[in-house]
Parts: C-alpha cells; structure tokens; sequence
C-alpha cells in the first residue's frame, strides 16, 4: 500500500500514511477544507405555497 500523500510505502504505525508527517499534511487538508464530498445535484427549492396553476386573473 501507497501513502496517499507522497506515495512511499505505507508504514503500519501510521497506515495508510508512511509518516505522522504525512498523517499531519492530510489532516491539515480536511481542516481547510481542501477535500470536498461530492453532493447530489438537488432539486430546484419549491416554495412553500406554490401558485394555482389555472389561469391568472387579472381585476
């Protein structure tokens, strides 16, 4: 196994990363949110009290 980081063999003390350095570098990663979990595309907001669909009418 590879660390993710740099890619040197992976060591078992600090798997999957070959070094606390390593381990630090992806951590500080997360903090700063440089990693994003990809999201569903949501649906378009529906208003709470959506208009009649009939036709408008005008007084």
């Amino acid at each position: 196994m590879k660390c993710p980081i740099c890619d040197k063999v992976a060591d078992p003390a600090y798997r999957p990363f070959c070094s606390r350095r390593c381990a630090d570098i992806d951590l500080g990663r997360w903090l700063n949110e440089s990693y994003v979990l990809p999201m569903p595309e949501a649906e378009e907001e529906r208003p709470e009290n959506p208009a009649p669909s009939g036709p408008a009418h005008r007084h």
